[in-house]
């Protein structure tokens, strides 16, 4: 998962808290950009059309930053991935498309082949089907016009699958049905 990595909120913290006592005025700057950084809000629904969630995209710099919450999952690990169209139609989803790949290679972090866009980092639900991951990409972007921006005409879709992504089996990951989806345009 080298494009994508997990990160800790305290140490996010400590890194900008850091920051701050080297150079205050950078910092302000930063974050006053930062806070005005374009953001998308995802609507998650299951597969009865029942809202289980939501995700933050934020473009910072040359990444996006993803935040998901999601409830009434089962629990463990499920697979999450940009989809390539915008929509999400009960109760499979299967209007999404397949993983969001405009630079046309396999799926996994781990296939030596290189992986999709939409390859993201498996989502893990707690023991009540609660589940909450930050993370960030830098093979997607939120500024439009470009070809690996999520914004693309007719919009793409964030998909959370029922079983745990492998990170090497083309084309999904042996991630299994798509259990919820949140179109993003």
């Amino acid at each position: 998962m080298k494009h994508a990595r997990l990160l800790k909120g305290t140490a996010a913290a400590a890194l900008l808290i850091g920051l701050a006592a080297v150079n205050p005025l950078q910092a302000l700057a930063r974050d006053h950009h930062e806070q005005q950084a374009p953001a998308v809000t995802v609507k998650l629904v299951n597969a009865r059309g029942e809202a289980i969630g939501s995700a933050t995209l934020t473009q910072k710099h040359d990444a996006v930053m993803v935040r998901v919450e999601a409830s009434k999952l089962t629990p463990g690990e499920h697979g999450l991935h940009f989809h390539e169209t915008g929509k999400c139609e009960i109760p499979g989803f299967t209007t999404a498309g397949a993983h969001f790949n405009p630079a046309a290679r396999m799926h996994g972090f781990n296939n030596p082949k290189g992986f999709h866009n939409g390859d993201l980092p498996n989502l893990k639900a707690d023991a009540g089907g609660n589940a909450k991951a930050e993370f960030e990409t830098k093979v997607v972007t939120l500024k439009q016009g470009e070809p690996n921006s999520l914004l693309k005409t007719g919009g793409t879709a964030l998909v959370i699958h029922d079983k745990a992504d492998d990170y090497v089996t083309d084309p999904s990951g042996n991630s299994g049905d798509r259990i919820a989806c949140g179109v993003i345009q």
